[in-house]
């Protein structure tokens, strides 16, 4: 145990001490240069909110219960009032050991537009809100995580702030439980405001050495090195004996349904009933993946290290577990507990391997037959087990329009997308290789924005603007006809170059629907080109979005073999696969999907929520039985293999949605389910079997 005094705790006598006596340890706030500017101060209350008396353990703080989720607190001010200011700022301590989440609204106006910054906050630890006015341009979904600030978002409308009149705090997610928690006035600084560097730690460190949660208590909870050790050598001593079932061939389809006769490589295929994915020797296959087969389950810690009992030296045996995001990735310093507990149980030399040996049997014993994305796929190549690759578009030479949106009519484009597409070279050739997706839920396919207004407002040169203007010209002649058709002042030259300013109107938002078409089917079709280029023979699983596309992305998709999309519902709904399938001609994969407990020492369920870990595990048999009964759809990929950090990720996920926790312990319920789904999919899929239908009660999620 790590027991170097890097932060605001006390020694443990007195922390009891003063802990029973009132329930809390009231501390002055080392949080840097204390925050200045305007203050803010609440007009009125909205919804089931009250002040609550005590000491908080924050200075100028005032503590707070909220009942429901959408209470708050409204600020009104005069329009234009936060011109001047740089950030929106305050601090907060979130109470108990359960995850909730606020949002800050700026409002022009009373039926004008509303900017949305949401943010979750890492329980019984001091966080610094810093909400850069800048950010309501919208150009950015995420901002950074900083400390306790956890997965800062984006969301909702541009505004202006020469009209924003009013600030709204409301209580966004909360569990079954009332949220409490204390929060410093809020302050409209004109300067920068330093993030928080020793945050204050009421109970003490967050996480033990093992990486568990030191708030919570529960029955898997692992308690010891030897449990640990004990645990993961016989998962190590029992892998080969790990196999999947006779049923599935040796690529894990389906041995009793021939598809026709086997190209070496996956494919599509209809039956004249629904679709099928087939493997290279010709059998059905059916695609039950599971994402993140990596060791994962890193703790984000810069700015927390006060955090953790057990922070080992870094150039020692334990060097590997640690890692640092630079230049434009994210996440700054982490720690990989998993890592940690399998150099301990396996030692430092080869440990890497010998958890692969382990994550592979498992994933044998469990049934899968498909190691999905963000995988450390190079051992799934070797071992010949089915893998799918992830890619990401990175333009060097074009750069973005709008959040991630490139400028697709750059005349480098083609270049960027060569090189994008160089890195199937490696697998162009591999059997064991399903196929590849193009990207992850990119963020322009979030924004409220098209992607042609947003690059209007955000990028003043590009040759996609100019590429507009000349689409507008050969609709509009001139400015004069451009200016009447928009209803507003407007120029070829203006839409050529320049920084624009106000609200789009139908006739205009109907022109840039239409050009967005175009620079999506660009886009897409471009880079899926160069793809078929470097490797004719995998699948282009797409780009896995977020539900059903809008219509005006759906043209540049029907280059995709197989169109993905993350569903975290409670099924799939089959319409919604109907009608996708209907709009792009291919069939459907579910590339992310999960269901989580409050049970596990985690803070939050994740994008699914069950009472308890049985409960989930029925949620899992529902779910992959009700896809695999849908003709339109070919497999579906669970996120993750491990639950996330209690402490967080890189952008402060903390979610209990793994097959396994930081310790290497299966949840044996889940495990169970799996087992029993996967090995009747296949009869399931075919109609020979009725899929697992049990009425669940599905709970709020709780999810950043």
């Amino acid at each position: 145990m790590n027991t170097s005094n890097r932060g605001l705790t006390l020694d443990r006598r007195r922390f009891i001490s003063v802990a029973a006596s009132t329930g809390w340890v009231a501390l002055a706030a080392e949080s840097g240069k204390a925050l200045a500017g305007q203050r803010l101060t609440p007009s009125e209350n909205v919804g089931q909110i009250q002040k609550q008396d005590g000491q908080p353990p924050v200075d100028g703080a005032t503590w707070y219960v909220a009942e429901a989720e959408g209470a708050g607190l409204v600020y009104r001010f005069a329009p234009g009032a936060l011109l001047k200011a740089k950030y929106l700022a305050a601090d907060m301590l979130l109470d108990g050991n359960t995850l909730a989440t606020f949002m800050l609204a700026l409002h022009e106006g009373g039926e004008g537009r509303v900017f949305q910054f949401c943010f979750g906050g890492l329980n019984q630890c001091t966080f610094r809100v810093r909400m850069a006015l800048g950010l309501v341009d919208l150009n950015r979904l995420f901002a950074d995580r900083e400390g306790g600030l956890l997965k800062p978002m984006c969301l909702g409308e541009r505004v202006d702030l020469d009209k924003v009149d009013r600030m709204v705090f409301t209580l966004r997610r909360k569990s079954p439980n009332p949220v409490r928690w204390c929060m410093t006035p809020f302050y409209a600084a004109p300067g920068d405001v330093e993030k928080i560097s020793n945050p204050v730690l009421p109970k003490g460190a967050l996480l033990d050495e093992f990486g568990q949660s030191t708030l919570c208590d529960w029955p898997g909870k692992t308690r010891s090195v030897d449990e640990l050790k004990s645990r993961i050598r016989a998962q190590y001593e029992e892998a080969p004996q790990q196999s999947w079932p006779n049923e599935f061939s040796v690529w894990g389809g389906w041995r009793a349904k021939k598809l026709g006769e086997g190209t070496g490589f996956f494919r599509t295929h209809h039956d004249g009933k629904r679709w099928w994915l087939v493997d290279p020797d010709g059998c059905a296959f059916w695609s039950a993946g599971l994402d993140c087969v990596r060791v994962d389950a890193e703790a984000r810690y810069d700015g927390l290290e006060p955090a953790l009992q057990w922070l080992p030296d870094r150039h020692g045996e334990f060097r590997t577990i640690y890692r640092t995001r630079e230049g434009d990735e994210p996440g700054g310093e982490s720690v990989n507990y998993l890592a940690a507990n399998m150099i301990r149980a396996l030692g430092p030399a080869g440990w890497r391997d010998n958890w692969a040996r382990i994550a592979l049997a498992q994933m044998r014993r469990l049934r899968f037959n498909t190691v999905g994305n963000w995988s450390e796929w190079n051992y799934a190549r070797d071992a010949k087990f089915p893998y799918v690759h992830p890619m990401e578009f990175r333009g060097a030479r074009t750069g973005s329009v709008y959040r991630d949106f490139p400028d697709v009519f750059h005349p480098a484009f083609e270049r960027d997308a060569a090189a994008f597409a160089a890195q199937l070279k490696d697998t162009a050739a591999d059997p064991a290789f399903i196929g590849y997706f193009l990207m992850n839920e990119p963020t322009w396919g979030s924004s409220s924005e098209l992607p042609a207004a947003g690059m209007l407002y955000n990028t003043e040169t590009c040759a996609t603007r100019v590429e507009l203007a000349g689409f507008l010209r050969s609709r509009y002649a001139d400015d004069a006809g451009l200016a009447a058709a928009w209803k507003r002042s407007a120029s070829l030259e203006k839409i050529a170059a320049g920084k624009w300013n106000g609200v789009f109107g139908p006739d205009a938002l109907n022109d840039l629907r239409e050009f967005s078409v175009r620079m999506v089917e660009r886009y897409f079709q471009v880079l899926s080109q160069a793809c078929r280029h470097v490797d004719p023979h995998h699948l282009n699983l797409g780009m896995r979005w977020a539900g059903v596309p809008p219509v005006w992305a759906v043209e540049g998709m029907k280059c995709f073999d197989v169109f993905s999309l993350n569903c975290y519902r409670d099924r799939l709904p089959m319409e919604q696969a109907k009608k996708i399938a209907g709009m792009v001609g291919r069939p459907v994969m579910v590339g992310e999907w999960h269901f989580g407990a409050l049970d596990a020492g985690l803070p939050a369920s994740g994008i699914g929520h069950l009472k308890n870990q049985e409960q989930r595990a029925k949620a899992y048999r529902v779910y992959l039985e009700d896809a695999a009964a849908d003709p339109y759809c070919v497999g579906v990929h669970w996120f993750t293999m491990y639950d996330e950090s209690a402490l967080g990720r890189y952008d402060g996920e903390n979610y209990n949605i793994g097959f396994f926790d930081t310790c290497n312990r299966p949840y044996d319920a889940l495990s169970r389910a799996a087992v029993a789904s996967h090995e009747r999919m296949y009869q399931v899929a075919d109609g020979q079997a009725a899929p697992f239908n049990e009425r669940l009660e599905y709970l709020p999620k709780l999810f950043l």
